[in-house]
């Protein structure tokens, strides 16, 4: 069903202050620098931060798992006790993220890539 986890994501308040420290942090430059997206690749992993929306269900970081087909990965998922937390929504270049919650309020996101 998934590839793994690949992707982690930082909801933060202030983004232009939160790339700041993960410039320092990681010691490189961001491959994506968008307003929506900040993103690093280290080592095959990718780590970003995007703008913090209302009142963020999920606080921390969120491991997304990227799966071939986002909806069905959802249908699943809300098969076994997950509740969605946010649905899914493009985060930009086609890529779609959504969050959910297992019944101990542990996030899990799930990403789908647009095809190659």
């Amino acid at each position: 069903m998934t590839q793994g986890v690949k992707t982690i994501i930082y909801s933060v308040s202030d983004v232009p202050a939160a790339k700041e420290r993960l410039d320092v942090l990681l010691g490189i430059e961001p491959y994506s620098n968008e307003p929506y997206y900040v993103g690093y690749k280290v080592n095959g992993q990718d780590i970003g931060l995007t703008p913090k929306r209302g009142d963020d269900a999920a606080a921390g970081p969120v491991c997304f798992f990227e799966v071939a087909d986002i909806k069905s990965a959802i249908q699943d998922l809300t098969g076994k006790g997950l509740e969605v937390v946010e649905d899914v929504r493009d985060v930009g270049n086609g890529r779609l993220i959504a969050t959910l919650k297992d019944p101990d309020g542990n996030p899990i996101g799930v990403l789908q890539d647009p095809p190659a």
